[in-house]
C-alpha cells in the first residue's frame, strides 16, 4: 500500500507507485500517474491526466494538472507530464497542455520551483532550472537546462528562456532570452554574459572565453543579428572545446521567432 493518509481522496483508477506518500486532505484524480519516492504534502489537488515520475517532493496547497486557462479549451484529453527529482514548493499551478501546440505540458527533473511559480499550458521546461517565488509563466513558454526565473517575473506568450541564462528579479520578459546571458528589467535588457552560474557548473576556461566573445558580437560591436551570427559560428574553427556551446547559441539565434533580448 502506498502511504496515504485517511482523509485523503485518491481515486481508485490512479496509479501510485506503494512508495508514494500522500498528506491530508489532498485529492487525487483518476488519469493520476506517481512514480516512485515521490511525496505529496497536505492540500494538494492533482487532476487531470497528469503523470509524475520519481523522487519529486511536493509541498502543501499545490494544484497540478488543472484545465489551461485558455477559452478555445474544450475538454480535450491534454497532459502534464513531471519528471523526477523535482521540489515544488507551495502554491504552484501547472496547467496540462492544450490543442493548439503540443497537447503537452512538459517540466523535466532535477528542477527547484519556489512558491507561487504558475506554469501555463504547453510550456516545456528542461532540467536543472531555478523559478524564485512569483514566477509566471505564460501559455507556450520553453525554458532551457539550467536557467533561472528570478522572483515576481512575468513571461510572455510563446517567448523562450535559453540555457543557463538568468532573469533578475521583477523582470518582464517579451523578448527571447539567448542562453548564458543575464537579462533584467522592464523593458528587458541584457547585462552580462552568467559567469557565476557557468563557473558553478565547472565551465572551461575556454568555454567561458567563447561565450564572452559570442556576448560581445550581440551587443558591443553594433552588428545585426545576421552578422553575430556569422561571425558566432565562426568561433568554433578557433575554440573547438566550446564547439557545443557555439551551436547551442547559433541554434537558439536562428529559431527565433519573437526577436532576441537586445
Amino acid at each position: 500500500m502506498s502511504h496515504i493518509h485517511p482523509s485523503a481522496i485518491v481515486d481508485p483508477a490512479a496509479e501510485l507507485d506503494s512508495t508514494v506518500t500522500v498528506g491530508p486532505y489532498t485529492v487525487i484524480g483518476p488519469h493520476v500517474r506517481i512514480g516512485a519516492g515521490t511525496t505529496v504534502g497536505p492540500h494538494c489537488v492533482i487532476e487531470g491526466h497528469t503523470t509524475i515520475g520519481c523522487d519529486n517532493r511536493i509541498f502543501q496547497f499545490n494544484s497540478l494538472g488543472a484545465i489551461p486557462q485558455d477559452k478555445k479549451y474544450n475538454g480535450e484529453p491534454c497532459e502534464l507530464r513531471i519528471g523526477d527529482r523535482n521540489t515544488i514548493r507551495e502554491f504552484c499551478t501547472f496547467n496540462i497542455g492544450s490543442p493548439g501546440d503540443a497537447f503537452v505540458t512538459r517540466i523535466g527533473s532535477d528542477n527547484w520551483i519556489m512558491a507561487y511559480t504558475h506554469i501555463a499550458h504547453d510550456c516545456q521546461l528542461g532540467d536543472h532550472i531555478t523559478m524564485a517565488n512569483n514566477a509566471t509563466l505564460a501559455g507556450h513558454v520553453h525554458v532551457g537546462d539550467w536557467a533561472t526565473v528570478g522572483g515576481l517575473t512575468g513571461v510572455l506568450q510563446r517567448m523562450r528562456i535559453g540555457a543557463h541564462a538568468m532573469v533578475g528579479f521583477a523582470s518582464h520578459v517579451g523578448k527571447d532570452v539567448p542562453p548564458f546571458m543575464v537579462v533584467d528589467g522592464n523593458p528587458l535588457a541584457v547585462r552580462a554574459v552568467n559567469l557565476v552560474g557557468l563557473r558553478r557548473r565547472d565551465f572551461s576556461a575556454e568555454r567561458i572565453t567563447a561565450i564572452r566573445e559570442m556576448h560581445k558580437f550581440l551587443y558591443r560591436q553594433g552588428k545585426t543579428l545576421d552578422e553575430a551570427r556569422t561571425a558566432i559560428q565562426g568561433l568554433a574553427a578557433t575554440m573547438p572545446e566550446a564547439a557545443a556551446d557555439i551551436a547551442l547559441m547559433d541554434g537558439f539565434l536562428a529559431t527565433s521567432a519573437s526577436g532576441i533580448a537586445r
